[in-house]
């Protein structure tokens, strides 16, 4: 057990309330959003409080009398709006009660209208989050709450703006960790929702089942990422990037951990998203699609109740408040792999690893790491079978290999081991050049192994660059309780002591290898990353950075000629860093990776893109480029686009029939023809089969080749109905050209049933496009075989 509890209700009483100000407009936000937070504070403590302030994720909006929910900005007449931020009223009274000035602030508005943002809401959360900052920095100018203040705010202990911890759920996780980034990175100014100056200081951010669409984790802000083991939502648990993708960015003083939560939900650590808690409709988000789940379904032993899980939380939410806003290092075994719990936390069973903070990178994968007994393998391969999982023959998912918007993608690996018994080589690891862990009390690995196995043992052993080798000692790895349907596959973190190495004489300032001795009947081992470690936690130092933004441009593709556009880039800031750009390959078909360094004063990266002009028809052309920061750089917007808009008409279409009146188990065949070619495949029409006229005698589902009406319709052939009455209003099927073609020949093949029938009839109508239901018609006739 830890030396201390953060899970223990604190000394002070608390006190609530709730401010709302006006709606504010964000970029890209037809809609103003809301400004209102619900404020816990304690009563009676001295001096100017830390700040903790939640955010919520994208979750229903609004409700009606009917419980039925909706995604929708502002609620419309009848319903209710759902107070999800008001779902985190037992953290902070926690909090509060432990000296914190909270506040959870509601964002509906965003929600409502994030669908359409190219970054799913990201940047708008931040600003939204750094407009409540700004107030609160104004509020608390002086040595108690301004009179300006809202009533909930003046009744709050005095707030110190100097210490914020930021907490954010589901895509509010990846709000406040862009709220933390644009605290020390400025964004573009188009992009930005906030434009005054920054008044307060983000000392570290709590990302609870996070999205991390852009994988861009802020460098220099201290995070703790809870990843829910039986998480229905984000269920690839990509939050698992906020600790990955944070190694080399920054100067890696900052402590990112992990906390895996076995049996926990999305949903049930805001209590107004938990069924017997919220007002509004709830629901547990893990769905058992095959049937009851032994680790995830309610009643599991490993599934964590509402009550047992928000306990959980709460417990590490305010260790890393301790931490991260109280330089409380005490509490730090709690997050940073130590293996040390505490008791307001059970029954829950929670691991932990990290990166940062007092670590030195001894092994972190790539190419240039020679493997002997194993192999680097790219995490985010072309295809299923090459990289680090064979995922044709494993049903596991890992977190560490979450992919982003880009396959292959270059830059993400680990090392990967089997054996299959004991005693078996070394897996060894020769550095690309000499490695200094001097300092380090202990070498500190992240190993995933196999759910649900157990005893896959290890020696550890350390060569330096002139031959002498020592082993440190041996560890231990069991898997965490898994099924096919949650995210299992997570690194544990073991240590090993250096005092070895130091007896049998080892330079620590010049190690060469590092090897995995199996010592287990069988195993099989991914190696994340293995550090030298010391207990502490350092002061964070905020390096200066280049900061990395693409944006949208919109062009027309014009009759002629071959232009060069740009995709947008963005580069502000100082220092110099690496990214990883992926940008479109010059036949158009997926990306190309390439590093690029972004020198001091740089203030863009060129990507260009080359557009054709011509007269014909075609789709509107997406270009996309994304990026990612390798090394001493930030990454805000991620994704960039050019657009080049068709300018040319839509050729006109007609039908003819080709073969309309045939015997059973011949083909109705009709040609549907365009005006002229065009640049895509043409894929605007369908036909639509209506019911014959005048009551004629119908073809049916019985009729037609089931092969054919199963890849039409994706549903059997039975019960039997007219071909009009595929479904209860209507019946219809895609028709698509080919690129460069004028015309398409339309079958629907018929069946011999032996049975003597009067002859049957189809009528279709191929719908114009833009036509509101309009086209020509046509008919065709089957005539019995008998």
């Amino acid at each position: 057990m830890n030396s201390v509890d953060p899970g223990t209700p604190g000394p002070y009483r608390t006190v609530g309330g709730e401010y709302v100000l006006p709606s504010v407009r964000l970029p890209g936000y037809s809609v103003p959003v809301e400004m209102r937070g619900t404020v816990v504070s304690p009563v009676g403590a001295s001096g100017k409080r830390p700040v903790a302030l939640f955010l919520h994720g994208r979750h229903a909006t609004c409700y009606d009398a009917t419980d039925e929910p909706r995604l929708v900005w502002p609620c419309p007449r009848g319903t209710r709006p759902v107070l999800s931020h008001r779902g985190y009223l037992h953290t902070q009274k926690l909090l509060a009660s432990q000296g914190y000035v909270t506040v959870s602030i509601s964002a509906n508005g965003i929600n409502g209208q994030d669908n359409e943002a190219e970054d799913s809401g990201a940047q708008a959360r931040s600003s939204l989050v750094r407009l409540h900052l700004a107030r609160w920095a104004a509020w608390s100018r002086g040595g108690t709450p301004s009179a300006a203040a809202p009533d909930a705010v003046r009744r709050a202990a005095p707030a110190d703006l100097s210490r914020v911890l930021l907490v954010g759920h589901s895509r509010g996780g990846e709000g406040v960790n862009r709220a933390a980034l644009d605290s020390l990175h400025r964004p573009p100014a188009a992009e930005e929702g906030y434009r005054g100056p920054v008044t307060w200081k983000i000392r570290g951010t709590v990302l609870i089942g996070p999205t991390i669409f852009g994988q861009n984790p802020a460098p220099d802000v201290p995070s703790l990422t809870l990843l829910p083991g039986c998480d229905g939502d984000v269920s690839n648990l990509q939050g698992q990037i906020y600790v990955d993708g944070g190694r080399g960015s920054g100067s890696s003083t900052a402590l990112h951990s992990a906390a895996y939560l076995v049996g926990a939900n999305h949903n049930y650590f805001n209590s107004e998203w938990t069924p017997g808690q919220a007002k509004a409709p709830a629901e547990d988000d893990f769905d058992s699609r095959d049937g009851h789940d032994r680790v995830c379904s309610p009643g599991a032993p490993t599934r964590l109740t509402a009550t047992q899980q928000q306990r959980a939380g709460n417990t590490y939410i305010a260790a890393a408040a301790r931490l991260f806003a109280g330089g409380d290092d005490r509490v730090r075994p709690l997050l940073d792999g130590s293996g040390l719990s505490a008791p307001s936390a059970a029954p829950a069973r929670v691991f932990t690893h990290a990166v940062g903070g007092h670590r030195t990178p001894l092994v972190v994968p790539d190419p240039s790491v020679a493997v002997t007994n194993g192999r680097v393998c790219l995490q985010i391969a072309a295809d299923w079978t090459s990289g680090c999982q064979n995922m044709r023959t494993t049903e596991w998912n890992s977190a560490h290999f979450a992919r982003w918007t880009v396959t292959p993608e270059e830059g993400r690996y680990a090392v990967a081991a089997s054996w299959s018994k004991s005693w078996s080589a070394p897996v060894r690891m020769a550095l690309p050049s000499p490695v200094s862990v001097a300092g380090s009390e202990a070498l500190a690995l992240r190993i995933a192994v196999p759910p649900n196995t157990r005893d896959n043992r290890m020696d550890i052993a350390v060569t330096d660059t002139s031959g002498r080798r020592a082993v440190l000692g041996r560890v231990r790895v069991d898997g965490l309780p898994g099924t096919n349907q949650n995210t299992a596959h997570w690194a544990r973190e073991v240590r090993v002591p250096l005092t070895a190495a130091t007896a049998a004489g080892v330079d620590l300032k010049n190690i060469g290898a590092l090897e995995l001795v199996p010592r287990s009947l069988r195993g099989q081992i991914w190696l994340m990353d293995a550090w030298g470690w010391r207990p502490g936690t350092p002061a964070v130092r905020v390096s200066e950075l280049p900061r990395v933004d693409l944006g949208l441009l919109t062009v027309k593709e014009g009759d002629s000629g071959v232009r060069t556009y740009r995709v947008p880039v963005t580069v502000s800031g100082e220092g110099s860093g690496q990214v990883r750009l992926f940008v479109p390959h010059p036949d158009r078909e997926g990306v190309v990776s390439k590093l690029v360094t972004v020198a001091p004063g740089t203030h863009t990266i060129d990507v260009p893109v080359t557009v054709e002009g011509n007269t014909r028809f075609g789709y509107d052309l997406v270009q996309t480029a994304y990026v990612k920061a390798v090394r001493n750089a930030a990454v805000g917007a991620d994704g960039g686009r050019i657009v080049v808009e068709n300018d040319d008409p839509m050729p006109k279409l007609s039908i003819a029939p080709v073969s309309d009146d045939v015997t059973e188990g011949a083909g109705l065949t009709w040609r549907i023809s365009l005006s002229e070619a065009t640049d895509a495949e043409f894929f605007e029409t369908q036909m639509q089969v209506l019911p014959t006229a005048g009551g004629l005698p119908e073809l049916s589902t019985k009729d037609v080749d089931p092969v054919w009406f199963e890849a039409m319709f994706g549903i059997p052939t039975s019960p039997e109905r007219p071909l009009s009455k595929v479904w209860p209003e209507y019946t219809t099927f895609n028709v698509a050209i080919p690129a460069g073609r004028t015309d398409v020949d339309v079958t629907i093949p018929t069946v011999s049933d032996g049975t003597r029938e009067p002859v049957e009839n189809v009528r279709l109508k191929l719908l114009i496009p833009g036509g509101d239901g309009a086209g020509p018609e046509t008919t065709g006739t089957v005539r019995d075989a008998s």
